[in-house]
C-alpha cells in the first residue's frame, strides 16, 4: 500500500525519472535528476524495499560513519519532490535509483502506483546512449514516445526501436499501458571518451527538459563543466594522432548532415532559453563537477531510441 503522509497537493505534476546502468551513459542522465533534486531542493518521501530489486552482489550496499555510528546505505530507487516557480508553478517528481537487477515489471508497477496517486500528468525518463557522435559538437538529444498523438502534439519522434532494452523502455512502455502519457529523452554520449562525468550531454539533458516543459532551470556550474570537459578532451585529442583523426571523420560527417542543432527553430529555442534565464534571482545555486576523460575503444551495437543501430562498449542483457 503507498502511503503518501506529508507530501503536499501538487500543482500539474511530472514525474522524471532517470536510473544509472545500462541506460546512463557518462551518467548523464542520473546527474541530471540529481541537478534537479539540489537545485530545487527536494526531499525525499518514498524509497523502494531494495531486497524486492536488486542483487547486492551486483549493487552492493555501502558502509559509512555517522560520527561515531557505522551505517549502512542500501542501492534503491527514491522519489522527491520539487517546485518550480518559473514561468508558472508546477510540480516535479523525481525519481532517481539504479536499473533493478529483477523482477521489472513490479518496479514498474509500484512506480506507476506513486504516479497515479500522485496525480502524474506525464512521464518523462532521461536516458543516456553511446554514439559515433564528436564531443566538439552540441550533444544530440532526441525525444521518442511510443504514443502517436503524443509524438505530434510534443514533436516528438515515434518510437520503432526493436531489440534488446533497458528499464527506461520498460518503464515507458508500462506507462503506456497505463494510460500515462510517457515521453524518453535520449543524449547521445561519444563512445571514444564515455566514462563519467559527462557535464555536456548532462547540460543537454536539462535544456531539452526545459523546452519540453517550458521550465526555467538553474543551470549552476555546469555551462563552465561542460566547457572545462570539452578542453580536457580536446587536449587528449591533440596528444593521439588516430583519436583526431577519427574525431575529424566524426565532425564531417555530422557537418554534412541535416544538422537540427542548425535550424531555425533551434537558434528560436536557444533565444527564448536565453529570455527566460535573464532574470538570475529565481535561481538557486549549485555545485557543478569536473573531470578529465580518457579515450575508450570503439564499442559494440546497443539500442537507438530512435530506431536505429547505435554502438556502445558495454554488452547488455534483456532482462
Amino acid at each position: 500500500m503507498i502511503e503518501l503522509e506529508g507530501v503536499p497537493e501538487l500543482i500539474d505534476p511530472v514525474m522524471v525519472a532517470a536510473f544509472e546502468g545500462w541506460n546512463d551513459a557518462g551518467d548523464a542522465a542520473s546527474t541530471a535528476v540529481d541537478h534537479l533534486d539540489r537545485e530545487f531542493k527536494g526531499e525525499v518521501f518514498a524509497a523502494l524495499d531494495a531486497e524486492d530489486y536488486y542483487d547486492f552482489q551486483v549493487n552492493r550496499p555501502t558502509v559509512w560513519m555517522d560520527g561515531g555510528t557505522r551505517k549502512i546505505t542500501w542501492p534503491t530507487t527514491r522519489l522527491s519532490v520539487v517546485r518550480i516557480q518559473s514561468p508558472t508553478p508546477r510540480d516535479l517528481v523525481l525519481v532517481r535509483g539504479i536499473e533493478p537487477s529483477m523482477r521489472w515489471r513490479s518496479f514498474c508497477n509500484e512506480i506507476l502506483g506513486f504516479a497515479h496517486e500522485l496525480g502524474v500528468e506525464l512521464v518523462v525518463v532521461l536516458g543516456a546512449l553511446l554514439g559515433d557522435t564528436p564531443h566538439t559538437r552540441p550533444v544530440p538529444v532526441t525525444g521518442v514516445t511510443s504514443d502517436a498523438e503524443l509524438a505530434t502534439s510534443m514533436n516528438l519522434e515515434e518510437s520503432r526501436y526493436e531489440g534488446p532494452t533497458g528499464i527506461v523502455g520498460i518503464l515507458q512502455e508500462a506507462c503506456a499501458h497505463a494510460g500515462i502519457p510517457a515521453v524518453s529523452l535520449w543524449a547521445a554520449v561519444p563512445h571514444y571518451v564515455s566514462q563519467p562525468p559527462n557535464p555536456k550531454a548532462t547540460l543537454a539533458l536539462l535544456n531539452r527538459l526545459e523546452d519540453l516543459l517550458d521550465l526555467r532551470i538553474p543551470q549552476g556550474e555546469l555551462p563552465e563543466d561542460a566547457r572545462a570537459w570539452q578542453v580536457g578532451v580536446d587536449q587528449l585529442a591533440a596528444e593521439d594522432s588516430e583519436v583526431a583523426e577519427y574525431v575529424q571523420s566524426l565532425e564531417e560527417a555530422r557537418d554534412t548532415a541535416e544538422l537540427p542543432e542548425a535550424s531555425g527553430e533551434a537558434i528560436a529555442k536557444e533565444f527564448e532559453r536565453y529570455l527566460r534565464r535573464r532574470d538570475p534571482g529565481d535561481y538557486a545555486s549549485s555545485e557543478g563537477t569536473d573531470g578529465v576523460p580518457h579515450f575508450r575503444g570503439k564499442p559494440a551495437p546497443r539500442e537507438d531510441p530512435s530506431g536505429e543501430e547505435e554502438n556502445d562498449e558495454e554488452e547488455g542483457t534483456d532482462p
